[in-house]
Formats: structure tokens, C-alpha cells, sequence
């Protein structure tokens, strides 16, 4: 198997949006990247071939709005070409580079041109939550006005589909926007998005009869897709084939997220184990910082990380569930909400979510099994019928 590396600069902590539910406390319009900080952790990453010997890397820069600082993402990955061509490094023509964005500057001439230049090694999502109604819930402008983002990102989404014929969006589920998840995902299929990866926020912001909602909506989906036949050319992750069974313990004891086997880097030159433990995505915990770009990093800071497993952290009830494959969580958040400064108490916030989205998975396979084993027998009963020629005597 390829095994893949991401490395992932917070380029600034800027963004033109306030989205509701995001788990970026700390955005502001200060924290942005130097060159000199960016050159020195590359230089550091690069000259230390030896601890990073994934066959394949994504270099992937976030905010904030990572195509705010475009002009910097330009020079650090024009950079990062010469500097693995140059020695002659073994990620030199297998890399690339990664961005999810908001998608309101898409369009902006700088942009396009980073696009076109680097086309062929670039992965770019905009994140489109839905109708106007459900994005405009939450992904609003910052200032106070409660002023809506639709208008200006469903604009580039065009532009885009014709870049990244194959794009897929990300959509982020809240408490206050499970009534409009079945119209949000047919209509981002309406706009041409065929991959809409959906899911719930980890934090701990569900109320009572949330799942049920989440169930009901779910389900009535799953008739849209299969009945308009959806499921031929689009995909919805929030139906997946692997999830709500009992846990194999030998092939499913990994970590879900890949918190110690990514590494971050931010404005100051910090090394992190994953962006979720920077300062600016915590509520009550401090930073856990594993190295520097002058320091390098610690491996005895980073070596905590490389023992988590299912098990390691994990309630025995979650270990022993029968619907445990495909529940997930996010290392941050295990972090930020535990009861102690540890990274191995996992946070179960979304344990109802999981269960409902069990529910209405079992259902939607059900229900598209039968109508494929009816169509197949209803292909199989035309072959067999006999043609008029063969009914003249």
C-alpha cells in the first residue's frame, strides 16, 4: 500500500467568514506565516529524509482562508518543487498540494493562475453546505450582521466543477440545521457535485431527539437517492457499506484520525501532531507543540501519539458496541474535552448520531439491494421471454 504523509501549514488564522459551528476559536487577522518560517520548515523536512519515508506526501494548507495568503502558498510550493527536484528527494512527482475553501475568492485572478500552474498535483474542495438556507445558517461573514456566504461561493462552483470535474464538498451537520439535510445533499448533486462527504460536528452540541431528526432526514434521503436512481453517478458519505457492525479487534484496532502521523506547522514555527492542538482550535486545553523548525522535532513529545489505538482510548462499552465500525472521533476534540490534559479519553458526543446514521444506513441498503435483485430479475425474465419469431410455428 502507498503510504502518504501530510504535512499541513497553517498559512494564516484570518478568514472573511465566522461560520457557527467551527472549531477554530481563535481566528484572527494577526497570526500569518512568514516567508522565512515556511522556507525553514521545509528545509527542516527536506533534510530529514530519514524520518519521513512515506512513499507519497500531501503538502496541504489550511487558515482560517488559506487562499488569503495565495501569494505566499505560491512561493512556499514553487519552493518545495525546486527544493525536492534539486535533492532529488524521493516525493520529487509524488506530492501533492491540498486546500478546502470557502470558495469566495476562487475566481480571483491570482488564484487561477496558482491553478493553472499547478494543476496537475493540486486537490481543491470548496465547502458548500447545501441549499442557500442551510448555509446561510451558519457559514455567515464576520462582523455581526448575520450576512450569508451562499450567494458569493455558489458563483465559483461552476469554474470549479470544470477545473475538478471529480471535486467533492464538504458539508458539516449542526443541531440547528438537521431539518435541511435531505434537500442540501439533492441540491448539491442539482449543481453537478457527484462526492458530497458529509458529517457531524464531534463537539458536544446535540439536543434531545436530535438523533431521531437525524434518522427521519437520513432516511427519507435514502428514498431520493435510490428512487431518483441517484446512486448511479452520485455518491453521499453518509452511506457507506463498512459502518454499523461489531469490531474485528485485530483489523480494526488502529486510530481513527491520523493525529502523530500527520504534522502541522503554524505562524510561529511550532510542529504540532495534527492542527487540532494549535492554540487557535482549543477551547480549555493548552497546545501541545512537539518541536520547532530550528528545534526540530521531539520525538519523546511525539511518541504519546504513536501508541493510540481504539483500545487506548476508548470506554469498554464503545470497544464491545455492535454497531461500533464507523463511529468516529477526532483526537483534538478527545483532547479538548476530556476531564484531564490527556489524549486518552474519547470524547463520545456523537454516539446517538452514529447510532441513528446505523439505522438509516441499514435501511438504505436494504432498500437498494431489493430494488437491484428486482431489476436483475426483471432483466433476466426479458432475456428469457420468448421473441416473436420463435412463437411461428
Amino acid at each position: 500500500m502507498n503510504s502518504i504523509k501530510n504535512i499541513t501549514f497553517i498559512v494564516t488564522k484570518d478568514c472573511q467568514l465566522a461560520c457557527k459551528y467551527c472549531y477554530l476559536v481563535g481566528k484572527n487577522s494577526k497570526e500569518r506565516m512568514p516567508w522565512e518560517v515556511a522556507k525553514q520548515a521545509i528545509d527542516y523536512i527536506l533534510g530529514h529524509e530519514e524520518d519521513f519515508r512515506e512513499e507519497s506526501v500531501v503538502w496541504d494548507f489550511i487558515g482560517g482562508e488559506p487562499f488569503l495568503e495565495i501569494e505566499l502558498i505560491d512561493k512556499i510550493c514553487d519552493y518545495l518543487k525546486t527544493e525536492m527536484f534539486r535533492r532529488n528527494h524521493h516525493w520529487f512527482n509524488s506530492y501533492r498540494f491540498s486546500f478546502s475553501t470557502n470558495g469566495i475568492n476562487y475566481d480571483s485572478p491570482k488564484v487561477q493562475e496558482f491553478i493553472t500552474k499547478n494543476h496537475e498535483h493540486l486537490s481543491i474542495g470548496i465547502t458548500i453546505d447545501g441549499t442557500k438556507r442551510k448555509h446561510d445558517l451558519n457559514r455567515i461573514y464576520k462582523g455581526g450582521a448575520e450576512r450569508g456566504s451562499y450567494d458569493d461561493v455558489v458563483r465559483n462552483i461552476p469554474l470549479w466543477l470544470k477545473q475538478f470535474p471529480h471535486g467533492g464538498t464538504k458539508v458539516t451537520i449542526s443541531s440547528a440545521d438537521i431539518p435541511y439535510i435531505k434537500e442540501s445533499v439533492l441540491h448539491l448533486f442539482s449543481l453537478g457535485i457527484r462526492e458530497v462527504h458529509i458529517n457531524v460536528v464531534f463537539e458536544n452540541v446535540w439536543k434531545e431527539d436530535d438523533d431521531k431528526l437525524f434518522g427521519d432526514q437520513l432516511i427519507q434521503l435514502a428514498d431520493e437517492i435510490i428512487d431518483g436512481g441517484y446512486y448511479n453517478d452520485y455518491s453521499c458519505s453518509f452511506f457507506s457499506e463498512n459502518i454499523g457492525k461489531p469490531l474485528d479487534r485485530v483489523l480494526y484496532n488502529q486510530n481513527w484520525c491520523g493525529a502523530g502521523m500527520m504534522l502541522s506547522v503554524d505562524a510561529a514555527g511550532n510542529f504540532y501532531p495534527c492542527t487540532r492542538f494549535a492554540a487557535y482550535s482549543l477551547r480549555s486545553k493548552k497546545p501541545i507543540i512537539i518541536g520547532n523548525v530550528h528545534d526540530g522535532i521531539d520525538k519523546n513529545k511525539l511518541r504519546p501519539f504513536l501508541t493510540l489505538d481504539r483500545t487506548t482510548q476508548s470506554r469498554q462499552e464503545c470497544i464491545d458496541c455492535e454497531v461500533a465500525s464507523g463511529c468516529a472521533w477526532c483526537q483534538g476534540e478527545n483532547y479538548d474535552a476530556a476531564d484531564t490534559a490527556t489524549i486518552y479519553q474519547r470524547a463520545t458526543a456523537i454516539c446517538k448520531m452514529h447510532k441513528a446514521r446505523v439505522r438509516a444506513n441499514n435501511y438504505y441498503w436494504n432498500k437498494l439491494y431489493r430494488k437491484l435483485e428486482l431489476e436483475d430479475m426483471r432483466e433476466e425474465f426479458e432475456k428469457s421471454k420468448p421473441k416473436s419469431n420463435d412463437l411461428i410455428c
